[in-house]
C-alpha cells in the first residue's frame, strides 16, 4: 500500500482526504504544518506528498524547497495545491521541482488522477536500451540517470522526462504542445506556460546561458530541439532569448 502524505492546516480537508484516499487503496497520513511534514519525511516511508502552498509560518513552497536540497527526497513526488487564480505560486512551485498542481477548490476525483498519474511515472519501467547522447549531455533511462559532461545532474521526474524526449529526437524539433503529452504518455491539462517553466529550470541545470542556450534551443512557433553532435552556438535567428517566452 503506497503512503500519501497531506500536508494541509485545514483539518477539515485533510480529513475529507484521507477519507477518500484512503478508501481508493491508500495509506494516508496527513501533517498540519511545514515542520511536522518535513519530519515525517525525513523518517521514510513516503511515496508522495500532496502539499498546500498557503500555510502558516513555513509555507508549502518553502517545505517543497526544503525537499529539494536533501538527498532522500529530492526526487519524493510533490503534487502542490494552490489557490485559485496564483499563476505565481504555480509557477514558483513547478520551478523548485513539484510534479503536479492543482488549484484550490478542487474535486477529489481529480486529485486522485493526478496522483496516480504521478505514482505511474515515478514508477514506470524503463527502457533497456543504451544511454542517450546529444549536446553533451547524457541520458540513461535504465537508471534515470542525467550527466553534463560527464557530471552528473539532479532532476525531478517531470524534468528527466522531458529531457529524455528531447535528446531521443537530438536534431529534430519537438512540438511544444505534444512535449508534455509525449514525456508523460498522457494528455497533459496544465495552465500554459508550464512547458516553458519546465524547460526554463532543465536549461539552468544543465548549464545553458538563459539569454543564448546551447543545448535546449527554442524554434520559434514551434517548439523546442536538442541539437545533435557536437555543441555548437545557438544562431540568434533561431533561438528565442527569452527561455521563458513562447517559441
Amino acid at each position: 500500500m503506497q503512503v500519501v502524505l497531506v500536508v494541509d492546516d485545514d483539518p477539515g480537508l485533510s480529513a475529507l482526504l484521507a477519507e477518500y484516499l484512503g478508501g481508493r487503496g491508500f495509506e494516508v497520513e496527513v501533517a498540519g504544518d511545514g515542520p511536522s511534514a518535513l519530519a515525517r519525511v525525513g523518517r521514510g516511508g513516503v511515496d508522495l506528498v500532496v502539499l498546500d502552498v498557503m500555510m502558516p509560518g513555513m509555507d508549502g513552497l518553502e517545505v517543497l524547497r526544503t525537499l529539494r536540497r536533501s538527498p532522500a527526497s529530492e526526487r519524493l513526488p510533490v503534487v502542490m495545491l494552490t489557490a485559485r487564480g496564483e499563476d505565481t505560486d504555480r509557477i514558483v512551485g513547478l520551478e523548485l521541482g513539484a510534479d503536479d498542481y492543482l488549484p484550490k477548490p478542487f474535486n477529489p476525483r481529480e486529485l486522485l488522477a493526478r496522483i496516480t498519474s504521478v505514482l505511474r511515472r515515478a514508477a514506470a519501467p524503463v527502457p533497456s536500451d543504451s544511454a542517450l547522447h546529444a549536446a553533451g549531455v547524457r541520458v540513461d533511462p535504465a537508471r534515470r540517470a542525467v550527466a553534463v559532461d560527464g557530471e552528473p545532474v539532479d532532476l525531478t521526474t517531470t524534468e528527466f522526462d522531458i529531457l529524455r524526449v528531447l535528446v531521443a529526437a537530438a536534431g529534430r524539433v519537438v512540438p511544444r504542445d505534444r512535449l508534455m503529452e509525449l514525456a508523460r504518455g498522457e494528455e497533459w491539462a496544465s495552465f500554459e506556460r508550464s512547458v516553458d517553466v519546465h524547460i526554463s529550470h532543465l536549461r539552468r541545470k544543465l548549464g545553458d546561458d538563459p539569454r543564448r542556450p546551447r543545448r535546449i534551443k527554442t524554434v520559434r512557433g514551434i517548439g523546442y530541439m536538442v541539437p545533435a553532435g557536437a555543441l555548437a552556438p545557438a544562431p540568434a535567428s533561431e533561438v528565442c532569448d527569452d527561455p521563458d517566452g513562447d517559441p
